[in-house]
């Protein structure tokens, strides 16, 4: 399906505009959240602070992420070199996402989106899911235990050259924390990665897949959706606008800065009418990826997974 089909031309070229000053603000706003998760801890001196710490780190991690995603798509700032330089080096080192590689695996997930060679299914495959598979991967998450394997993964792919923003940025971090005079508290943002961060991931591509009416359809309003996200759903688990996410696949050249516009223009051309696409909260998106008439019995997953992904399952 072509979003030209739904929007005129000349809209989709004024949605399509990058603009180096929101970009910019994105980024800032992004490193802010981070110095705010870890000045908590510092500032007050009580556990919960830990907690709030690991709660807003994990997010941002997922928000550099998603800045990640964006710079893949050369759709942040407005020049190619500095959406690789920044996707590389800026945003993919404290998450440890490797800018290339998941470039290229995430355009094959858009070359493919609505066929069964689309690799992210293996996200999703498993949803709706009944209620006790529900909770045995929220209690995986949250327990840790897909937190560790992640960490396992990672480890085993581990490579100097592959790594090296990894290794710069987390060098950078624990330097910046021993200057300050409290280097423990970088411990919050591994809290965050084993007990938090799976569960935002995973609460995320719920949102984006999950129990949508066809994986198969060539019309994106059927295999992609978006939810409407609150204040902490966009602190923690829809940063940066990665809740419009039938929006990016309706049109992957706008800016993630520009799909709540085109998101409205959508909306009042009546583009979602009789559809079920658009959530009006994370709660809801819960409900579309729970069965109520599931036995409970483990869902098979069609789909095999990497990294990552595994949890997913």
């Amino acid at each position: 399906m072509n979003v030209l089909d739904l929007i005129e031309r000349s809209e989709l070229k004024r949605l399509s505009e990058r603009s180096n000053t929101r970009a910019m603000w994105m980024t800032v706003c992004n490193f802010g959240l981070i110095a705010i998760g870890f000045a908590l801890p510092i500032l007050w001196s009580h556990w919960l602070a830990w907690v709030a710490s690991a709660l807003i780190l994990s997010g941002r991690a997922l928000g550099l992420g998603i800045l990640v995603h964006d710079t893949a798509h050369k759709t942040l700032f407005v020049s190619r070199s500095v959406n690789e330089w920044t996707g590389k080096w800026l945003f993919g080192g404290l998450p440890n996402v490797p800018y290339t590689a998941y470039r290229d695996g995430h355009l094959t997930h858009h070359r493919h989106a609505g066929t069964d060679k689309d690799p992210d299914l293996a996200f999703v495959d498993t949803y709706p899911a009944g209620t006790a598979s529900l909770l045995r991967k929220a209690l995986r998450d949250v327990s840790g235990l897909n937190g560790v394997k992640n960490l396992a993964y990672q480890l085993r792919t581990f490579t100097l050259s592959g790594q090296a923003p990894f290794i710069c940025s987390h060098a950078m971090l624990v330097g910046i924390l021993w200057a300050v005079g409290h280097p423990e508290v970088y411990a919050c943002w591994w809290l965050g990665q084993i007990f938090v961060f799976p569960l935002v991931v995973r609460l995320r591509v719920m949102g984006e897949h999950g129990g949508v009416p066809d994986h198969f359809a060539a019309d994106p309003r059927l295999h992609t959706g978006t939810t409407l996200a609150g204040p902490i759903a966009r602190l923690l688990w829809a940063p940066n606008f990665v809740n419009f996410h039938l929006e990016h696949h309706l049109a992957a050249g706008v800016p993630s800065y520009r799909l709540k516009e085109l998101h409205r223009l959508l909306q009042a051309k009546g583009c979602y009418d009789g559809l079920d696409c658009i959530k009006p909260s994370y709660v809801d998106v819960l409900k579309r990826c729970w069965s109520k008439t599931s036995s409970g019995h483990r869902p098979q997953a069609k789909h095999h997974a990497q990294g990552i992904l595994n949890n997913m399952q």
